[in-house]
């Protein structure tokens, strides 16, 4: 939606950014008769922060099962707050989104084993630990049971990034974007099919080339651009 980046208290008078809050109070009296002012501009990413230290703590107390629900929860609820456009202009793909959509889809699987693995186990509990800090575990360290999980939870995440950039591309035309990004479209669509079984390295491929086309647009980089479609290429 495109809305008006600055807020004017009623009360006080003063100003604030309603894009570094995305609250209509006013964080100098506290008052909620504000209105916006400036021109509008298209936002999709509301105040979306991660905190995973409550779970650490349950799982620490009890069990990744016992844990699942609350932290499955609060997963979904940050996942549906991220977005990628900011006062009109676009932000990168970030590891922490892709990270927290991993962390939902392996600790549903572990919740849900009657006998997870220790290496299962030892995984989730490793994303717990860092996916709020935006740590992303490399290729290598994902168990192989869980390798379809991670390649599912990527293809959501660089969906939900994919939707934000074809908005951002109405208002910022590019033809050539907008065929490389239809292209990653077709492939998250083969993966969700799929139900995420490919293989770690073309679900990092699959980041990687999202990555490009957003340097592309920011940058006005033809190189990289190129080197996505290069990338996408060879996943056929």
């Amino acid at each position: 939606m495109e809305i008006r980046g600055e807020r004017e208290c009623k009360e006080c008078g003063r100003q604030w950014s309603y894009y570094e809050t995305g609250s209509i109070s006013c964080p100098h009296c506290g008052s909620l008769r504000s209105v916006g002012v400036g021109d509008r501009a298209r936002h999709t990413a509301m105040q979306a922060e991660l905190d995973l230290s409550s779970h650490r703590s349950a799982v620490g107390d009890g069990t990744i099962r016992d844990a699942a629900p609350a932290l499955k929860s609060d997963l979904r609820d940050y996942i549906r707050k991220v977005g990628y456009i900011q006062g009109g202009e676009l932000l990168p793909l970030d590891d922490t989104s892709l990270a927290a959509h991993e962390l939902l889809h392996a600790v549903d699987v572990v919740a849900r084993s009657n006998r997870p693995s220790d290496d299962e186990q030892l995984y989730v509990l490793g994303l717990l630990r860092g996916a709020d800090e935006g740590d992303r575990p490399a290729p290598g360290e994902v168990p192989d049971s869980l390798t379809d999980a991670r390649g599912l939870a990527y293809a959501e995440a660089i969906d939900a990034y994919r939707r934000d950039l074809s908005t951002w591309l109405d208002d910022n035309p590019d033809p050539n974007a907008r065929t490389t990004l239809e292209t990653l479209s077709n492939h998250l669509k083969r993966v969700e099919a799929l139900d995420g079984a490919i293989s770690l390295s073309e679900s990092e491929t699959l980041v990687n080339a999202t990555r490009d086309i957003y340097a592309a647009l920011s940058d006005d980089d033809l190189d990289a651009l190129a080197l996505a479609d290069d990338r996408l290429a060879a996943l056929f």
